[in-house]
């Protein structure tokens, strides 16, 4: 009797000292975490307050979706943010690429000149967009790819003032295939809404390998540059060739931001695999949503979906549940990833890629 007591009490020890070393769904609120991957086109404060609720700080990118008006709207708000929400909200500043003196050294000094002025007022990193090399083209027609050497000297100063470039260049690979092809949900409704940026319909423009043959191009060039790839950088599709990057490019990490449901779906055939590649690459993986508040919804529609998508992750990654997506048909299982990646992927490695002053 006093034999099975002490067995039965062994075995309730090893199972809490297991489950000590996870997180539950219950943890969520409790532990520190990162969105990399926001923007905040607002000044009402409803995303900074349900961040706080959530226990979550934020990075804000300004992007170069049009002119620079926009870039200096964009840069307004998140300075806005950032003062009134101190030690909760970052931001990621930008450039409007004018293609204006293009070929002379006018047009580096003038970005660099713009650049000062956001870092000097707290910018965290410079953000790339997807316009270099699927919308931008020089005075010949030919489009203007990350790897021009034109754009060297504003890497180099970046680089010198030692912050990481975050980069979304390219798009899902899903934007190159048929609808019928397409794996996620919101990318074939997307394109099927937006034909003029499915790129299957537009062969004249650069292909996904040259997008990506670009990219890797650029991290070969530069080789000390932190450089964060946004959106499981353009490889959400399949964890394998993201990994190959991930070894051949020691300062290359990744943000997650609108992709998780591409390692969701990788995970209904491959949990073991995508669970085996978050560990492996615990370090180079940023937790992020691209979620944004640009005052469309409503301050209550708005909490009431941030805290869904920002519950439902946190879910996956630390949970054995049976889940489904909206993205996809077919079941799949949580991660359940150890305590020390989770903590990792929601806020050590953006501390760490970022530089982030006052979160530890």
């Amino acid at each position: 009797m006093k034999l099975s007591f002490l067995i039965l009490a062994l075995a309730v020890t090893i199972m809490t000292g297991c489950r000590s070393n996870f997180f539950s769904i219950a943890d969520f609120q409790s532990v520190l975490k990162i969105d990399t991957h926001v923007h905040i086109d607002s000044d009402r404060g409803v995303f900074e307050k349900q961040a706080i609720q959530d226990n979550f700080k934020l990075v804000t990118i300004n992007v170069d979706v049009s002119d620079s008006a926009s870039v200096n709207h964009q840069l307004s708000h998140a300075l806005s943010s950032t003062k009134f929400f101190p030690g909760t909200v970052y931001y990621i500043a930008t450039f409007h690429f004018d293609t204006a003196n293009w070929t002379r050294p006018e047009w580096s000094l003038k970005v660099i000149g713009n650049l000062k002025n956001a870092i000097a007022a707290g910018a965290v990193s410079v953000k790339l967009w997807k316009n270099i090399g699927m919308t931008l083209t020089d005075r010949n027609g030919e489009f203007i790819m990350v790897d021009n050497p034109q754009i060297k000297p504003v890497i180099d100063f970046i680089q010198g003032a030692n912050l990481a470039i975050t980069g979304h260049l390219g798009e899902p690979r899903n934007c190159w295939l048929p609808i019928n092809e397409m794996t996620i949900r919101g990318d074939s409704s997307y394109y099927t809404e937006h034909p003029q940026y499915h790129m299957f319909n537009h062969p004249q423009y650069p292909t996904y390998e040259q997008q990506i043959g670009a990219r890797d191009h650029f991290l070969e060039l530069h080789p000390d540059l932190r450089f964060v790839g946004c959106h499981l950088g353009s490889l959400e599709w399949n964890v394998d060739e993201l990994a190959k990057r991930l070894d051949k490019y020691p300062n290359f990490a990744v943000d997650m931001a609108a992709r998780i449901s591409h390692l969701q779906y990788q995970s209904v055939k491959g949990r073991e695999k995508v669970r085996d590649f978050c560990i492996k690459y615990q370090d180079r993986l940023l937790y992020g949503t691209d979620m944004s508040d640009d005052g469309m919804q409503t301050g209550e529609e708005l909490v009431r979906s941030i805290h869904k998508v920002w519950s439902e992750d946190w879910r996956y990654f630390t949970s054995e549940d049976e889940l489904t997506s909206t993205h996809f048909k077919g079941n799949f299982q949580g991660l359940h990833l150890p305590k020390s990646v989770v903590e990792k992927i929601y806020s050590k490695n953006a501390i760490r890629w970022y530089h982030l002053a006052g979160s530890k």
